[in-house]
C-alpha cells in the first residue's frame, strides 16, 4: 500500500515448491506428457514466503505468470504443452487459494519454427475462459536462437487476434538465449532481457503492429530492456514520430536508481506500470539503504521528480488501464 493506494505489480512469477521442478525433470526424462498435480497444503508454504515477499515491499496485489527461465521453450511441443498446463495450473492453484493477492498470467507454449502462432491459442483460451487470467507471457526468443520472426511479422498476428477477442494484454519476457558467446557470464539470460526486450520495442514501433491493431496493448518488462540514446526528434535512430500512448507500455523493474529515474524521464510516467518481479533477481542488498534491491514502492517514492500523482500513476493506475481485467479483481 501507498499512501492508502493499493499497488498493483503487473511482474511477478509464481512460486512454487520442489516437487514442480521434480515434475518438470520427469517429464523431460520420460519424454511422455502427464499431468502434474501439487496438493494445495504442498504448495501453501511457496505461496506464503512469497506473499511475505511482497507484504515486505508494499505490493498489494501481483500479476503472477511463470518463471522465464524455467519456461523451457526449447522442448518439443508435444512435451511444452503438457508443461504450460502443468505451469498454468500451478499459476491458477496460488490465484485460487489468494484471489486477493493475485491474478494469473499465461504460460503460452511457443514454437518459433512454426508457421504462425496458431499453437499457442488454445492455451490462451483455456486459461482466460477456465482459469480467469487477464493476460499472457510473450517471448519474443522462444528457441533462443533468435530464429523466430519479429514481433511485428505476421506470424503473431493470430495471437494478437486472440488477445484482443479475448480482452486481455500482453506482457514481452524474454527466456534464455543459447548464445555460445555469453557461457562466461553469470546469469547472462539477463542479457538476453536486454537485447530482445529493446528489439521487440523497436519494432513495434517501427513495424506497424498498432496501426493495425489500435486496440492492442503490450508492457514490455524491465523498462524496455535499454533506453534511446539519441534525441527524441532523430526518426532514423530513436523511434517515429507517432502516438504509442495507448498500445506501448514498460514495466518498472529496474533495480538500478539511476537507470530507473532515466527510464521513467524518457518513456514517461504515462507508459510506465509498476513491475518488481519479486520474488525474484533482486534480493541483493542495496548498500545505500539496507534493503533489497528489488525494494521498489520505497525506491520510486524517493525520487523527487516524481509528484503524487505521478506514483499513484505508476504504482496502481497504469497497471489497471493497461491491464483491463484486473480492474474487477483488485
Amino acid at each position: 500500500m501507498w499512501n492508502g493506494i493499493k499497488v498493483v505489480d503487473v511482474h511477478g512469477h509464481v512460486s512454487r515448491p520442489p516437487q514442480v521442478r521434480q515434475f518438470a525433470a520427469g517429464l523431460m526424462s520420460n519424454r511422455t506428457p502427464a499431468k502434474m498435480n501439487i496438493p494445495d497444503d504442498v504448495a501453501e508454504p511457496a505461496f506464503q514466503r512469497h506473499l511475505a515477499d511482497m507484504d515486505d515491499r508494499l505490493i498489494d496485489f501481483q500479476l503472477v505468470g511463470p518463471r522465464p527461465v524455467d519456461q523451457w521453450q526449447w522442448m518439443p511441443m508435444f512435451l511444452q504443452r503438457s508443461w504450460a498446463r502443468a505451469t498454468n495450473d500451478h499459476i491458477a492453484q496460488s490465484v485460487r487459494l489468494h484471489p486477493d493477492r493475485f491474478a494469473g498470467m499465461t504460460h503460452l507454449p511457443q514454437d518459433a519454427s512454426a508457421p504462425d502462432t496458431k499453437h499457442t491459442l488454445e492455451e490462451l483460451e483455456y486459461t482466460v475462459n477456465e482459469l480467469g487470467f487477464v493476460g499472457c507471457y510473450l517471448n519474443p526468443d522462444p528457441d533462443g536462437k533468435r530464429t523466430a520472426p519479429g514481433v511485428h511479422e505476421p506470424y503473431w498476428f493470430d495471437l494478437y487476434e486472440k488477445c484482443l477477442e479475448l480482452g486481455v494484454q500482453v506482457l514481452v519476457h524474454p527466456c534464455p538465449s543459447e548464445d555460445p558467446r555469453l557461457e562466461v557470464v553469470p546469469a547472462n539470460y539477463q542479457i538476453n532481457n536486454v537485447v530482445e526486450e529493446y528489439i521487440a520495442s523497436m519494432l513495434y514501433m517501427y513495424g506497424g503492429v498498432f496501426d493495425r491493431y489500435p486496440d492492442l496493448k503490450v508492457c514490455i518488462c524491465h523498462c524496455g530492456g535499454a533506453l534511446q540514446r539519441f534525441i527524441p526528434t532523430d526518426y532514423q535512430h530513436s523511434g517515429p514520430d507517432k502516438d504509442f500512448s495507448e498500445n506501448l507500455f514498460y514495466d518498472s523493474n529496474a533495480l538500478d536508481p539511476v537507470f530507473l529515474e532515466a527510464a521513467i524521464k524518457q518513456r514517461g510516467v504515462s507508459q510506465m506500470c509498476f513491475g518488481t518481479e519479486v520474488p525474484g533477481s533482486g534480493r541483493a542488498v542495496r548498500p545505500e539503504t539496507g534493503r533489497p534491491g528489488d525494494d521498489l514502492v520505497r525506491t520510486i517514492d524517493g525520487l523527487e521528480f516524481l509528484t503524487d500523482d505521478d506514483k499513484r500513476t505508476i504504482f496502481h493506475s497504469n497497471p489497471l488501464k493497461v491491464f483491463t481485467k484486473v480492474g474487477e479483481l483488485v
